[in-house]
Parts: C-alpha cells; sequence; structure tokens
C-alpha cells in the first residue's frame, strides 16, 4: 500500500471519527468517547480501513509525534511560574498522593490476587507501575470541548505534567526490579533522569529562541509559523535521540511540548500569550483528534467480552487508588472542596500510556517467562478498552459536577 493510499486512508478515519463526536454530543456525552470508538472499529481490530501497517509506518509515527510535541501546548500554556508559585508545595503533593497511591494500592490487591491464583507475588509491581500513569489527552480533549475553568481544570493542567514524571521514574524502577527477577534486559537506573530531564531540556533549547521572536509582537501569520517550526525542530531533536542515541527507550514528546510552550509562555505578556493560543486553537484541535484516534486504534474492543478476574482487579483497583489518592493529597492540602471531591474522576484516562509501559515490561518477560508476559498483556489489554470508555464519561461527570464546563467560554 502506498504512503499517498495511507495517507487518504487515515484523512478518512479522522474525518470519520469527527463526525462520529459530533453525533455523540447529541446524546450530551463528551465528542472524545466518539473519536476513541471510532479508532478501535475503525482501526486494524475492526474495519481496517486504518491498518496495522500505517500505524506502524514512519510518516505516521512521525507525525503523531509532531502531534503529541503540539498537543503539550495546551499544557505548557498554563504553567505561568507567577500562577504556580500561589499552588505549587499543594500541586506536587497531591500529585504524589494520587500517583504514588494508585501504584500502592494496585501492589497490594495484586499482589493478594496473585497470591490466590498461585501466581508470583513479585509480578505486582508491574502492574502498579503501568497502573499509576495518567494519559492527558483524553481529559484536556474535554477542557477544550466544554470549556472547563476552575480549581479542578487549573490543577489538573500542570497535575498532568508532573504525573508523567512520576510515572516515568516509577514506572523504569519497578522495570529495572522485573527484569533483576527474570534476568531479562531493563533500561540501567541511571537512565531514568535522562529519560525526565532530555526531553525537559529539548523543550528549553527550542522554547527560548521562540520566545525571543515572539516578543516581537509579530502577526497571526508570522506567529503560527514560528510556533509549527518550533515544534518541529523540537519533535525532530527528540527523534534524532530516539533513533540514533537512545534507541531502547522511547522519550516523552509531549513533556517536550509542554517544555517549549512553557518557556515562551512565561517570556510574553498575558495578552499576546491568549492571542498565541487563540490561533493555535484549530492546531491544536485536530492533534488532539488524531491522538485520540491513534489511542483507540490499537484497542482490540474483542477483548470487552473476554474481559477476566484480573481486568476486573486492574480497573477497581487503579480507580479506587486514583480517586482517594488525589481526595487525600487535595484534602491534606488544603485545596478547594471542588479538587478535593471531583479531581480523581478526571485522572481516570490511562490507555496510551499504559499500553507502552506493558510492551516494555512483556518484552522483559517474554524470555523466560512467557506466560507472565501473557498475563500482564491480557489483563493490560482488556483493561485499556473497557477503563477508557469509562475514565472518559467519568472526567466529564467530575467537571460537571466541579461546576466547571462553560465557565471558560470568553464571555464568562
Amino acid at each position: 500500500m502506498s504512503n499517498l493510499f495511507q495517507i487518504l486512508r487515515w484523512a478518512a478515519v479522522l474525518l470519520l471519527a469527527w463526525v462520529s463526536g459530533r453525533l455523540i454530543t447529541k446524546a450530551k456525552m463528551p465528542a472524545i468517547l466518539g473519536w476513541l470508538i471510532a479508532g478501535m472499529f475503525l482501526g486494524p481490530y475492526g474495519l481496517g480501513i486504518l491498518t496495522a501497517p500505517t500505524l506502524s509506518s514512519g510518516w505516521y509515527r512521525i507525525t503523531i509525534t509532531w502531534m503529541q510535541c503540539a498537543f503539550g501546548l495546551m499544557l505548557g500554556t498554563e504553567l505561568i511560574l507567577s500562577q504556580l508559585r500561589s499552588y505549587g508545595k499543594a500541586l506536587i503533593l497531591t500529585t504524589l498522593s494520587q500517583s504514588l497511591g494508585t501504584f500502592l494500592v494496585v501492589t497490594i490487591v495484586f499482589s493478594i490476587a496473585l497470591y490466590a491464583t498461585h501466581n508470583p507475588i513479585w509480578l505486582a509491581p508491574a502492574f502498579g507501575g503501568i497502573a499509576l500513569a495518567t494519559a492527558p489527552a483524553p481529559a484536556l480533549s474535554i477542557v477544550q470541548e466544554f470549556h472547563t475553568r476552575g480549581p479542578v481544570t487549573d490543577t489538573l493542567l500542570p497535575m498532568a505534567v508532573l504525573d508523567d514524571i512520576v510515572g516515568i521514574a516509577v514506572f523504569f524502577t519497578v522495570n529495572s526490579f522485573i527484569a533483576s527477577r527474570v534476568s531479562g534486559g531493563a533500561v540501567p537506573l541511571y537512565m531514568i533522569p535522562v529519560m525526565i530531564l532530555l526531553p525537559i531540556g529539548i523543550g528549553v533549547l527550542t522554547g527560548l529562541p521562540a520566545g525571543l521572536l515572539l516578543r516581537k509582537r509579530t502577526g497571526k501569520a508570522n506567529t503560527l509559523l514560528i510556533l509549527i517550526f518550533g515544534i518541529t525542530i523540537t519533535a525532530g531533536i527528540g527523534l534524532f535521540f530516539n533513533r540514533f542515541v537512545f534507541t531502547n527507550i522511547t522519550l516523552n514528546y509531549m513533556l517536550m511540548g509542554v517544555s517549549f510552550s512553557a518557556v515562551f509562555s512565561n517570556m510574553i505578556s498575558p495578552v499576546q500569550l491568549q492571542a498565541v493560543t487563540e490561533w493555535f486553537h484549530p492546531i491544536l484541535g485536530i492533534s488532539l483528534l488524531a491522538s485520540i484516534v491513534d489511542l483507540g486504534a490499537p484497542l482490540d474492543f474483542h477483548l470487552i467480552i473476554g474481559a477476566g478476574f484480573f481486568t476486573v482487579v486492574y480497573i477497581v483497583s487503579r480507580c479506587l487508588g486514583k480517586y482517594f489518592g488525589a481526595r487525600a493529597g487535595a484534602r491534606a492540602t488544603h485545596m478547594p472542596k471542588t479538587v478535593q471531591k471531583y479531581l480523581g474522576l478526571t485522572l481516570l484516562p490511562h490507555s496510551g500510556v499504559s499500553l507502552v509501559f506493558t510492551g516494555i515490561i512483556c518484552g522483559v518477560l517474554a524470555g523466560s517467562r512467557p506466560e507472565l508476559a501473557a498475563l500482564v498483556k491480557g489483563t493490560i489489554a482488556a483493561a485499556a478498552v473497557i477503563n477508557e470508555i469509562i475514565a472518559v464519561l467519568a472526567a466529564r461527570k467530575g467537571f460537571e459536577l466541579a461546576g466547571e464546563i462553560g465557565s471558560g467560554l470568553p464571555d464568562k
């Protein structure tokens, strides 16, 4: 299949996903749910319009990488230092509470479940390490679609960045522990700081010149050119490191986009920043749509039928860990009541990150313990499908209960 034909089919899938999103909003549900379902049904496990070779092709992966950097701007433009100082400590403590709380809850529950089913207990931290990460794109799509604004939204956006950093550190520490049990290959522990700091450093490196150019108060066309060029250079540097330097790890491109935009956002005036975000909004919307479709395409919806004991245990324990971990942290740091009650609901989306982490763990287990690799893969794959549908609805409900839907509209 030629690249041009693949691109045309992908464009058709994006159009159908957008239509699905419009239709599902008629039922008072978020458009992202339509995008996600369209990705599943039009992907390799459904109608096959978006094929497995397309998903693994070079042009597709580069494009999705660029878009991951691009939707990082939605987070980075919110990281204004003057605003972060007011709740910085509470934000960090609540992030640690919900991330590490989820890791502990899932690990403890799986220790019991694995012992009861005569499987090795040392596998439990693998499920905990996979569970603590949050996929930011679904919640960000809801923020954009429903124009949410308020304490929950203001806490969630920077937390999505911190959550990724904690997730990387904990998961790869767990991965090294699992590798030591089965004598498989793993990322050395000294590489964990590199995986966190390198994407941030790349974003800072490209964000500084972008900020200097934007400070000249250029018009809309020049501003968009600066942003598009900056994102392209940022993603290109990341791809270079992934291909030629660190071939056994995958850098976080969203974190690069966040760092890139956070730097220039703190270099320009609030009025100009508002104009920049408004002008970039259509590109951000397309990037989110493509990223959500990419999230749904690898999910096999047939797994819902075969979901078993471990899948149910995983979904329930992760939801409890996220919700009550966030609630405990927010309450201990005296954050607003709406944050205490509803932040946890917005942190449930998960699948993209979980599938990446699952692939890494299964690669470690496959050589000497293939039966355990199959157990992990089957549990998380089924959970990814079921959890993502539940999580999107829960996140939307969380914003609704917090009274933040529509609060970000210009007239508000």
